[in-house]
């Protein structure tokens, strides 16, 4: 299917309690040169950044554990999540975004970051881009206990974990968060542990 054409866009808020959920209503041009209206939800809450920060002497990743409400009500019994240090970005620069995350969220201190890709995360129903980004730590690094900014009601545990036992743990189900199992998988392809 070509690029289809859009016209006659109405956006309608739906709801700004937390974020921004909006609903789209538009004209959208057909093979046949038809025109048919659609309507579709789209859910912004801005774009973020993840890293995977990894110790390649040691061969572990520093993840996070905590807990997600929207996975609690979808069959996640106790809501908890594994995942890679991430962040949104809040007007700021996708890199000095996830320093500033990795020092909150882990108490590591971290310079420098290397930016691997982007992706649109759920592009059906959410606007977001996640820039996704690689680092190596090592204990000389930390300079506090991590667990997130108190302002923002973060009670982030934090986990230092073997690289192949969080590669079984994609296979076991403990680890289903998709940015920290794409990270996790772009080190095994690339080689960094």
């Amino acid at each position: 299917m070509k690029k289809g054409s859009i016209r006659n866009i109405k956006k309608e808020v739906l709801s700004d309690q937390w974020y921004t959920l909006n609903k789209y209503t538009y004209e959208y041009q057909k093979e046949d040169g038809s025109w048919e209206t659609q309507r579709r939800e789209a859910y912004d809450r801005g774009n973020g950044a993840a890293i995977l920060l990894y110790e390649p002497e040691r061969k572990t990743v520093i993840l996070t554990r905590q807990f997600r409400m929207p996975t609690y009500v979808n069959q996640n019994t106790d809501g908890m999540m594994i995942e890679v240090c991430a962040g949104l970005l809040d007007d700021q620069d996708p890199e000095g975004c996830i320093i500033k995350e990795v020092e909150e969220e882990t108490g590591f201190k971290i310079d420098k970051v290397q930016k691997v890709f982007e992706a649109y995360m759920s592009p059906g129903s959410v606007t977001e881009i996640l820039h996704f980004f690689v680092a190596p730590y090592h204990q000389s690094m930390k300079i506090h206990e991590g667990g997130g900014a108190e302002d923002e009601t973060e009670n982030i545990e934090v986990l230092e974990i073997p690289f192949e036992e969080a590669m079984a743990m994609i296979r076991s189900g403990e680890i289903r968060d998709a940015k920290t199992i794409m990270l996790l998988q772009y080190a095994r392809l690339n080689g960094l542990l």
